[in-house]
């Protein structure tokens, strides 16, 4: 691996952009009367919003913690309404947590 220098890490930081770090972690509401269909409707809202450009990235997780993390191009404001909306969160299935962060486009999962 050759050696990163200052410059290369100052170019890098240049092109940085600011993205909201969305948290999903599974609450005591989880396993509610009607909690399979919640969820399927809390996954056909992210799953729009990720078509509709609002997440950028996707990752649920699986665990009996943490359900998801998402990389949002909303402001935090915006993504903290959005997912406020979200039908798993307002069940009480899922607490959501919205912290800014800096990304770099072009930045991808390998295939």
């Amino acid at each position: 691996m050759d050696t990163v220098t200052d410059e290369d890490i100052q170019e890098l930081v240049a092109t940085g952009r600011p993205y909201s770090l969305v948290r999903l972690s599974w609450a005591a509401g989880r396993r509610q009367e009607g909690a399979d269909a919640i969820e399927r409707e809390h996954q056909r809202r992210m799953v729009s919003l990720r078509a509709e450009g609002a997440i950028a990235v996707l990752c649920p997780v699986l665990s009996d913690g943490l359900c998801g993390v998402a990389i949002m191009t909303q402001t935090v404001e915006q993504a903290r309404e959005t997912m406020a909306a979200d039908p798993c969160v307002q069940a009480g299935m899922m607490t959501v947590e919205v912290l800014p962060c800096v990304g770099f486009p072009g930045d991808s999962l390998p295939g």
